[in-house]
């Protein structure tokens, strides 16, 4: 991807109404930039990353301003006056009424908006009145978002310098949020609102996160391991990531379980290898690229197999050493009765074994007429152990280059090859490399990920910039196995990468989005909270890893973005234009 995208919030109101047309408006530059101006709404106001709301300038009185307009101390008559106070219309009439209604509302604001700020170090009373009001009211102001009462987020690395900032926007937004914290100790519960359900348990530990993922529809990871470490890097940034998307996925199951399999985010189960009997129907294949003299002078022989074992496990093994061979294991696919997998996008298959890379082939075409199908491949990657493997039908690609897109509803046979070309050596268990012409793949089973709209996981990972130097390659490969770890466990996701992180209001500067570790500059905390919240419900950025970070000027000949948009703080969504021209699935 050779673009990236920079989001600039308008300075004020008052300029974004005079400059700003009603309607979007296109111009080039002559640096090859293209920009566009959307106006900001007239009840926008900035939004500083603590969910703070700007005190409106007061207005200039008139000399027929009626009593409810004025200051205090302009109502309050001289002593020898105070006893010959009368009504007048003034005091009842509509205007004055809606103004005094207004310095009701604003001083419920304020008291609501402190909320943000409040801590259990706060007076007991005051924390009772707010909690009590959020309770009664819910949401008083325009950060409301539609649906966010039922939706609730838990929050990883809640006590962050991201995950603080993350937990107010949200609450402020509505939303019912979880924090989950290793230790409920005095320091940490005074980091956080009162009104933050707040749930014990260890990332690194699979068994305390089932109470974590209770009741959550979306999580926001923000979690980083403080240490060098190489233990809690990989408990935090990697397994920390695994383990709980399994939680979720769990606990997703059950609730589909519940429902009768009527769940959205059921999956359809394609093939479960738990018997022998779940053997039947599959066939080991084998063949060659090379039809030709020369290539039967290379052929060493291969051979393979489909059994289930003693330990109750479906193991497809076997080797290659002819010149241009594979193996591959086929099934006619056979799903309920009114499943069609043009509802679903993509696959996900339970694996393990020896690290072996494979290529998944999905025939497509009429099911009466065989001859008219067309072949779809995609290639995966396993890991030593077992692991999740995410296959989306958008990674197909057609094996002649002039047949159409894949069409999920004419998929009719499934097939997983096995090839000795681009297999990479792995390190066996004592520490030899293993020969990459042999393999060993365990099934467990394959599904079909239903469609989704939105982003189910948001993890914020890192550039690697601002990281010292003798621990960046170990930060940032427990946070690429993290990252992956995500892509492959069937749930939607948005990996978001900031730049350097600095303590500085947000939605002061232009952003710029990328693809490809080629952003230098850094980026204020509050700016990556408020993507990740807006990320929440926005479906361009499902199943997006993008980085990001403010906006600057490079080099010449080095330009990063060629596109400018110029965006109210929060009445817009920045993320759809900024996300819709980058690629997906990176």
């Amino acid at each position: 991807m050779s673009a990236a995208t920079a989001m600039s919030p308008s300075t004020s109101f008052s300029n974004s109404l005079n400059s700003c047309p009603s309607w979007i408006k296109w111009q080039s530059s002559p640096s090859q930039r293209t920009t566009f101006f959307i106006p900001r709404a007239a009840a926008a106001s900035p939004d500083n990353g603590k969910g703070n709301k700007r005190k409106p300038k007061a207005k200039k009185t008139s000399p027929t301003t009626t009593t409810e307009s004025m200051t205090p101390e302009q109502q309050t008559p001289p002593p020898q006056q105070q006893q010959q106070v009368s009504l007048s219309l003034d005091d009842v009439n509509p205007v004055g009424l809606g103004r005094k209604s207004r310095q009701i509302f604003d001083d419920v604001w304020r008291k609501f908006s402190g909320l943000g700020q409040i801590s259990r170090t706060t007076r007991s009373d005051e924390r009772e009145a707010l909690d009590a009001l959020l309770i009664r009211e819910g949401p008083m102001c325009e950060f409301a978002i539609p649906g966010a009462q039922n939706t609730t987020v838990l929050v990883v690395g809640a006590t962050s310098r991201i995950g603080r900032i993350v937990v107010r926007k949200l609450m402020l937004r509505g939303y019912a949020v979880k924090a989950l914290v290793r230790k409920a100790d005095q320091e940490v519960l005074d980091m956080l609102p009162r009104s933050v359900e707040i749930v014990i348990g260890d990332v690194g530990d699979p068994s305390s996160l089932q109470a974590a993922v209770e009741g959550c529809n979306k999580i926001i990871y923000c979690a980083t391991a403080r240490s060098t470490i190489t233990g809690d890097l990989y408990r935090v940034d990697h397994q920390g990531v695994s383990n709980l998307t399994k939680a979720l996925q769990d606990y997703n199951n059950r609730l589909a379980q519940l429902r009768a399999g009527k769940s959205s985010k059921s999956k359809l189960l394609i093939a479960k290898f738990k018997s022998e009997d779940s053997l039947n129907g599959w066939e080991v294949r084998q063949g060659t690229y090379f039809q030709d003299v020369i290539a039967s002078k290379y052929d060493g022989g291969m051979d393979a197999k489909f059994e289930f074992t003693e330990t109750g496990q479906a193991v497809f093994s076997g080797y290659v050493f002819t010149r241009g061979g594979y193996v591959e294991l086929s099934k006619k696919l056979s799903l309920p009765l009114g499943s069609t997998l043009d509802r679903y996008e993509g696959l996900v298959l339970s694996v393990g074994g020896n690290g072996r890379s494979y290529v998944v082939i999905l025939e497509a075409g009429p099911s009466a007429d065989t001859t008219q199908s067309k072949l779809y491949f995609s290639r995966i990657n396993t890991k030593v152990g077992f692991c999740r493997v995410r296959v989306p039908f958008s990674s197909f690609r057609p094996v002649k280059p002039d047949d159409p897109p894949l069409d999920p509803f004419l998929v009719h046979t499934l097939t997983i090859r096995f090839e000795p070309r681009r297999q990479r050596p792995v390190e066996g268990s004592a520490g030899m490399k293993q020969d990459p012409r042999s393999f060993k793949l365990i099934l467990e089973y394959i599904k079909a990920l239903p469609t989704g709209q939105e982003t189910d996981f948001i993890l914020v990972s890192c550039t690697g910039l601002g990281v010292e130097p003798n621990r960046r390659e170990q930060v940032l490969k427990a946070k690429r196995a993290g990252e992956d770890s995500l892509r492959r466990s069937g749930l939607g996701y948005t990996i978001i990468r900031p730049g350097p992180l600095m303590e500085e209001p947000g939605g002061q500067r232009a952003l710029i989005f990328d693809q490809g570790n080629r952003i230098s500059q850094g980026i204020s905390c509050a700016d990556v909270a408020d993507i990740c919240v807006k990320a929440l419900h926005d479906s361009t950025a499902r199943n997006k890893s993008f980085d990001v970070c403010h906006e600057y000027v490079p080099e010449q000949g080095r330009e990063l973005y060629e596109l400018v948009a110029h965006l109210p703080d929060k009445a817009n969504n920045y993320l759809t234009p900024a996300l819709s021209v980058l690629e997906k699935n990176t």
